[in-house]
């Protein structure tokens, strides 16, 4: 096998181990309990943690395999490939809107990856570090504070959590290739620490932006928000252009719109999903369909109300199928209203 076939191979299985990864996180925000770091005491939530983590080390190992122009498109298909897999996993159906904002965010944020410049070795000079990471840090924790305060909705909360998770996780790659260019040179405790404090901050936020909003919108937002803050950071500190000058940056632009519709039209979509449960009660699967967890929910039957009960004045106006008047004024006649003899009762 060549060496390109074998990097866009283990690309593929780096997207699907990251769609693994997402769709267990999903689960355990769905079922588990409320905290914060509730998560860490479920050994579910760590499977996920290992599969992202292979994840990364597939991506990395196809990036030393392949280009980067095409090995990082690919991983992009995170967002297509947890559709199906969640639909056969855990029996959860996205509909026409989510497979569109997903194939969306995939191609804008594809051309986008595929429009950038490759990367030359870069190190970051330890004041360059400490202002990255001090900045980076008050970006992540007022997102935080924003959902946790300000945000009511949960899918709108969702995706500003998934947005900080993003930034974490961008941060934490600018300060991985950082450490690796300065790893020779012994300055790498600011950039070792930096990458463990953005790791765990992205993980947490990620596992807390699954929480009350589905699959595709946070998975989206955070496969979109890492490489392009990385992205950022190598223009406005590395100096790094996109392929093929201006053209290549009015398409990337255009790739970032394209993306961008996608993520809206995720967001939509579970504002549609969240606003049919309020009017179904807030109950999932108030229809009778499948609930939360992918169950069918029992719809309890609704008790038909008693006819009323007529007074006995009005009784002499009723008739029982026969044409025989029953009340006071008919008794003793019949339906021509001559006398009728009534046997003696014997038993």
């Amino acid at each position: 096998m060549s060496s390109l076939a074998l990097s866009v191979l283990l690309s593929l299985v780096s997207a699907v181990a990251y769609a693994a990864g997402a769709i267990v996180q999903e689960r355990v925000a769905a079922t588990g309990g409320g905290g914060a770091f509730a998560p860490l005491r479920d050994r579910v939530w760590w499977a996920a943690v290992a599969l992202n983590g292979v994840g990364a080390l597939l991506h990395v190992v196809a990036l030393a395999c392949g280009p980067l122009s095409l090995v990082q498109p690919l991983g992009a298909l995170t967002i297509v490939f947890a559709l199906p897999m969640a639909a056969l996993l855990v029996r959860r159906r996205a509909g026409a809107t989510a497979w569109r904002g997903a194939v969306m965010a995939a191609a804008g944020l594809s051309g986008l990856l595929a429009l950038t410049g490759h990367a030359k070795s870069h190190a970051l000079r330890g004041p360059d570090q400490l202002v990255l990471a001090g900045v980076a840090l008050g970006a992540v924790a007022l997102l935080a504070l924003v959902a946790a305060a300000g945000v009511r909705r949960p899918v709108v909360r969702s995706v500003v959590l998934a947005g900080a998770a993003g930034i974490a996780f961008g941060i934490a790659s600018v300060f991985i290739k950082t450490v690796a260019v300065a790893w020779t040179s012994g300055a790498v405790v600011l950039g070792l620490v930096a990458i463990a404090v953005f790791a765990a901050a992205g993980t947490l936020l990620s596992q807390a932006a699954y929480r009350g909003a589905g699959l595709t919108a946070p998975l989206a937002t955070v496969t979109v928000a890492n490489p392009v803050v990385a992205a950022v950071v190598g223009i406005t500190l590395f100096g790094e252009r996109f392929r093929y000058g201006t053209a290549g940056t009015v398409l990337a632009l255009g790739c970032a719109v394209v993306a961008a519709g996608g993520l809206v039209l995720l967001v939509t979509e579970r504002l549609g999903a969240e606003r049919n449960g309020a009017a179904d009660g807030g109950l999932p699967g108030a229809d009778g369909g499948p609930g939360a967890a992918g169950a069918p929910v029992p719809v309890e039957p609704v008790a038909r109300p008693l006819p009323p009960v007529l007074p006995l004045e009005r009784l002499d106006r009723v008739t029982f199928g026969t044409g025989n008047p029953v009340g006071p004024r008919a008794a003793g006649r019949g339906p021509t209203g001559r006398p009728v003899r009534t046997p003696p009762f014997r038993p």
